[in-house]
């Protein structure tokens, strides 16, 4: 889902969705993490609206009012299942070396979550940061890319249960 467009209730629907596939078994977080395939049974809102300046993870206070939306979906959904977890997702574009997008890309995964809890106060318990350096771009380019400059979202407690639906509140 494109955060840009996406009205309150999208948002919360998307981040509530069941799988996209069949869940055969409980994944590890770090299976999670480094496995596009696992991840992408899941779906994802891509946080669109928040910019980060090239080589930078500062989220200027307009891009941190632009996080309401999703704070709000995400609290919502964590009072409806106080377990769930929301991995936050970091990615830049191919400027620069590998070692240093990758570091750069944990940074803004980081700032989101820090942002969200500190700001609009989402549990830190519920989040899960990581980072992709330029290993996933949306636009096929070495140079600059705001697009490619990004965050996305995806609830992963279907996954660390292993369940196909959502896990029930207890």
């Amino acid at each position: 889902v494109a955060y840009r467009e996406a009205p309150p209730a999208l948002i919360y629907e998307t981040l509530t969705a069941p799988p996209v596939d069949v869940i055969e078994r409980p994944y590890t977080l770090d299976e999670i993490r480094y496995s596009e395939p696992v991840r992408a049974r899941m779906p994802r809102i891509d946080l669109n609206t928040v910019n980060f300046e090239t080589g930078s993870w500062d989220l200027a206070p307009d891009q941190i009012d632009k996080l309401a939306p999703i704070a709000d979906a995400m609290k919502q959904a964590i009072e409806q299942n106080p377990q769930i977890v929301f991995l936050i997702e970091g990615h830049t574009d191919a400027v620069g070396g590998d070692e240093d997008n990758l570091s750069l890309s944990d940074r803004r995964a980081e700032s989101v979550a820090v942002a969200l809890t500190e700001e609009f106060q989402v549990p830190p318990e519920n989040l899960t940061t990581q980072g992709y350096g330029e290993q996933h771009l949306i636009e096929q380019t070495d140079g600059p890319s705001d697009i490619n400059r990004r965050v996305t979202v995806r609830n992963i407690a279907p996954l660390l249960a292993g369940r196909s639906e959502q896990p029930q509140a207890r």
